[in-house]
């Protein structure tokens, strides 16, 4: 028996209604319901849904980690008869594959080991603990005394399609004059068929609604209605129908028009993402309500087709959705680009948040990890992202390798990856374990893996809380031994995707992989002086310096003007240069003293010989950030506002109301937060917000101007208290404000605006 209690089903893996009635006949002081349905579930109490979070709870690895979810129901219970009702729904737990489901791509070898259901049928557990004013104490249980039914929702698709069947719907289920006698008696769960997972409390922010959007209609296309939400989200579709019993109405969400301007399901000639919420209307012209509890679908665009034309279809309607509700900053300017950028990058982050940190909400759904280093800088600035992170680095120490831990190849055999080893997605549900030939491993991966390492680094600076260290430095410390038996010959590591969506395929993997590899034993070695470890800040210094030196002795070399540069390992017989093999070495502190400011030349043409900035997501942020640090804010500005690709500002002309994933027009996925890094630049480069002690007990304000501005305001809601920074160009002078609370100290730079040729007036 698990700490709810038995887990009870209705025997299928379809959604299913549960409600079990009690009686209360004393006075009650507070009552807590713990409820865990697998996969998605939603609560109510005598006809009312208890909270405002959506699909709870959040996703993990089923078999080694489940929430549950804790709701205080003392003002929801009421003396005499009540109603405890849960519909359960299919999520990750048993993945039902109706219409678009992912599938590895043609180029790939055949997966051999497939998704795989953690169960047989879909089931609930149910713990409501009353406390009364007498002292006493009630536990209720979920057990055979409760009812199930078969839900309208009868097939959900963790991909955003569902099937809907009017006709079962319950209408009053959940109060307590519902008449329940050809409901079944639920199914209790034997131990042998239930969920292994260890149960903990969700911590993390409940997946809210954040704003509402309203179906606006647009045309005709082939038939079909269309309508315009005006924002790409993760949804949830709601709308009210009324029609002949058995009419059909079928609704396909997508996140672009084609050149008919019917929906476009394609993406990018790479998948088709054949999502359809089908709706059966179930009685005779009487008005029905719809509105997704199991899934979201992902689009701004739906296409409705009817089988009638006499069903009336209105209040259309969509509620975005995020587990990243709680903003702590925020960044207004004169110039609108810079905000529509800015607003590209949120939505996508927003719409990527879903308990789980999403690859894109339309074709993958999975929780690759590396912007939970590469991009935490970007959204913690933007988002409190302090439990978020917990839970995302609590997902990589459940799903770390042991040394027993194992898959098939592609002949059937065993084939075990290594004890230590971070999978790139966490948790993962179709794993992907052999590398693929001519494209390396995506299933081990450097810069995903090290999250458990640099995630922890990013919120330790952010939060200021030791504990994040203390939690994860095991995981990391294990993480790095495996890194370790990776290393090739030259001392590198080389064996994941470089600098991935590099528009020019040019991936460097010796240098930038390496490059983590030293990043990781650094940060191991600053973890170890923080927890007081000193044995291990001695080994992992040193480790640090073996790679740096070999590192610099394989890569660094002298051009034919004598200047130091970093030349690709992967171009053996030419000394080729990208931005992420300048700006690495330069972010991380691994160029040699006297040689830095040839690198520092050296990534400037880089720059300005692209005239762009030409990377992948994995280089991209450290190329930002050198950039900034080196006094090249003006070609950040450049880049950004390209009207071409690559550029931020093209997708805004391009029509996207979220980040694309790739620099390109019509990119594969149009919600991909990955590249979204330049985020981090509005807060530390130009409002020039930057933690000197972690939490921001002590910063550094240093404010610059793009020269297309003459005004901005930032705000952003550190660990340590508000931080406000102003600054307002005039005819003869620049004014910068600032405010801070009283506990931190704070240290002000006006170099970066002085380059404006104007006098400087500070207000603090």
């Amino acid at each position: 028996m698990n700490m709810l209690g038995q887990w009870i089903s209705n025997g299928t893996s379809s959604p299913f209604y549960a409600r079990k009635e009690i009686e209360v006949q004393k006075e009650i002081e507070s009552a807590q319901a713990k409820v865990c349905g697998l996969g998605q579930f939603v609560f109510s109490i005598n006809g009312e849904k208890v909270s405002d979070h959506e699909l709870d709870p959040g996703w993990t690895n089923y078999q080694k980690l489940i929430e549950y979810v804790t709701f205080d129901v003392t003002e929801q219970l009421q003396n005499g008869k009540n109603v405890l009702g849960v519909e359960v729904g299919n999520g990750w737990y048993i993945k039902n594959d109706e219409h678009y489901t992912f599938t590895f791509p043609e180029f790939m070898p055949p997966n051999p080991n497939p998704y795989k259901p953690y169960g047989d049928m879909l089931v609930l557990a149910c713990l409501v603990e009353i406390k009364y004013t007498d002292g006493t104490m009630e536990n209720i249980f979920a057990d055979d005394t409760w009812k199930t039914m078969k839900h309208p929702v009868c097939k959900s698709n963790v991909y955003g399609s569902e099937t809907i069947n009017g006709a079962w719907l319950q209408i009053g289920w959940n109060t307590s004059d519902y008449d329940d006698c050809d409901w079944t008696k639920a199914v209790v769960v034997n131990e042998d068929e239930s969920p292994k997972g260890k149960l903990i409390s969700q911590f993390q922010p409940a997946i809210k609604v954040i704003k509402k959007y309203e179906g606006r209609y647009m045309h005709q296309a082939n038939g079909r209605d269309i309508y315009d939400f005006q924002q790409n989200m993760s949804g949830l579709l709601s709308f009210r129908i009324k029609g002949k019993a058995g009419d059909v109405v079928r609704i396909y969400p997508a996140e672009k028009l084609d050149a008919n301007g019917d929906v476009d399901q394609v993406a990018k000639n790479w998948v088709t993402v054949d999502n359809c919420i089908t709706y059966t209307v179930g009685t005779e012209d009487e008005w029905e309500a719809y509105r997704m509890q199991f899934t979201y679908f992902a689009c701004r665009f739906i296409a409705i087709e009817k089988s009638s034309q006499d069903i009336e279809i209105e209040e259309i309607k969509a509620d975005a959705i995020s587990s990243a509700w709680k903003q702590t900053g925020s960044f207004a300017c004169d110039d609108r680009r810079y905000e529509q950028i800015y607003d590209l990058v949120e939505k996508a982050v927003e719409a990527n948040m879903v308990s789980v940190h999403t690859d894109c909400p339309t074709i993958e759904r999975f929780a690759w990890q590396e912007p939970n280093h590469l991009m935490a800088p970007a959204i913690m600035y933007m988002k409190d992202g302090k439990l978020l992170w917990e839970k995302f680095l609590l997902d990589m120490r459940v799903e770390q390798h042991t040394k027993d831990d194992f898959f098939l190849d592609y002949a059937g055999n065993k084939f075990y990856p290594g004890e230590g080893l971070m999978p790139s997605q966490c948790p993962c549900y179709i794993p992907n374990v052999l590398p693929v030939p001519g494209m390396g491993s995506f299933y081990d991966i450097i810069p995903w893996g090290s999250t458990c390492i640099l995630g922890t680094r990013w919120h330790y600076m952010f939060y200021g809380d030791q504990k994040i260290i203390e939690d994860n430095y095991e995981a990391g410390k294990r993480y790095f031994n495996y890194l370790k038996s990776k290393v090739t010959e030259e001392g590198f590591i080389n064996h994941g995707l470089g600098d991935w969506g590099n528009p020019e395929q040019e991936l460097a993997r010796e240098n930038v992989e390496t490059a983590f590899f030293y990043a990781d034993a650094k940060t191991l070695a600053w973890f170890a002086e923080i927890l007081g470890v000193e044995e291990d800040v001695k080994e992992y210094q040193a480790f640090a310096k073996e790679i740096c030196d070999n590192y610099n002795h394989r890569l660094l070399v002298q051009n034919e003007k004598g200047q130091w540069v970093y030349k690709s390992y992967e171009h053996q017989d030419s000394l080729t240069m990208t931005q992420a093999c300048e700006a690495l070495p330069l972010y991380w502190g691994m160029v040699p003293e006297d040689k830095t400011e040839d690198v520092v030349c050296a990534f400037r043409q880089t720059l300005a010989e692209k005239n762009c900035f030409s990377s992948g997501e994995v280089g991209l942020p450290y190329i930002i950030q050198t950039a900034a640090k080196y006094d090249m804010n003006d070609l950040i500005c450049e880049f950004i506002t390209k009207e071409t690709h690559p550029s931020y500002y093209a997708f805004v002309l391009d029509g996207l109301t979220t980040l694309g994933e790739y620099w390109e027009e019509n990119p594969r996925s149009h919600c991909h937060d990955m590249m979204g890094h330049i985020t981090e630049w509005y807060y530390n480069g130009i409002a020039g917000i930057i933690p000197k002690k972690p939490g921001f007990a002590e910063i550094l304000i240093k404010p610059y101007l793009p020269e297309s501005m003459k005004e901005f305001s930032c705000t952003y809601e550190s660990a340590n208290g508000t931080i406000k920074v102003h600054v307002k160009e005039s005819e003869d002078e620049i004014l910068l404000e600032t405010e801070v609370s009283e506990n931190m100290k704070k240290e002000i730079d006006v170099s970066n605006l002085e380059v404006r040729n104007k006098k400087v007036v500070v207000w603090s």
